[in-house]
């Protein structure tokens, strides 16, 4: 099992930048590629970023690319997503969650290929 959990949501303006935090503890999470994920009201779960177990890879969605970053700290086990020059079409509840597989490859888009899910933080954007 690995548990998780996301911190760093919030309300801001249009322009401005928020970091989100995920929090994991149990199974070794330097293992496990992670991804950030996002769902808006009335809409489905999509993809954001992810990142591999090593660090060295990452892949956005095209709506993000360019203003977000996915980064991760093994020795506190945390994985982070910098996002600048936010816009009102960002605003949603944003997931975190870890592959179901250790030292999977290639890193996947798919929700259903992630097994464990933090609860999920808020972040809203007003123009």
């Amino acid at each position: 099992q690995v548990q998780l959990v996301e911190s760093g949501g919030g309300l801001v303006q249009a322009g401005e930048s928020l970091r989100l935090s995920c929090s994991a503890s149990g199974r070794t999470f330097s293992n496990y590629n992670m991804g950030w994920f996002r769902q808006a009201p009335g809409k489905e779960r999509d993809f954001v970023a992810v990142i591999s177990w090593t660090g060295f890879g990452t892949k956005y969605a095209d709506s993000v690319k360019g203003r977000f970053t996915i980064s991760r700290d093994n020795a506190k086990n945390t994985v982070y997503l910098q996002m600048n020059s936010l816009k009102p079409e960002d605003t949603a509840v944003y997931y975190c969650a870890a592959d179901r597989n250790q030292f999977s490859s290639p890193m996947t888009y798919e929700a259903r290929e992630y097994t464990y899910w933090g609860q999920g933080t808020q972040v809203t954007v007003s123009s």
